[in-house]
């Protein structure tokens, strides 16, 4: 997987951290309030975050599966085919050049 497709994965995981941190500060803030329905809002957020908290680590771990498996077969198919490999570098170098001196 390339760094530009990866960028937008880190930071949704990024930004899911914190607004499960930012959740957590909030139920920790609120925890002197009493009253039935906030008991049960807590309750009720603090599920939704264990949930999301367990869904943000696979979603992590998915994200490296995913990754590491980009990267073997990118390996495997340089080593068998290294002439292709080279010709593809060379045409989008080629294309990224054209592209970057029209600006």
């Amino acid at each position: 997987m390339t760094d530009q497709a990866q960028q937008p994965k880190d930071r949704l995981v990024a930004d899911l951290k914190l607004v499960i941190a930012d959740a957590e500060e909030l139920l920790a803030e609120t925890a002197s309030h009493t009253g039935e329905c906030i008991g049960e809002l807590r309750e009720r957020m603090q599920d939704n975050l264990r949930n999301a908290r367990h869904r943000l680590g696979e979603l992590e771990d998915a994200v490296a599966v995913k990754t590491r498996e980009a990267v073997r077969a990118t390996d495997h198919y340089v080593h068998e085919n290294p002439w292709k490999a080279v010709g593809m570098a060379a045409g989008a170098g080629l294309i990224i050049g054209l592209l970057i001196s029209r600006r």
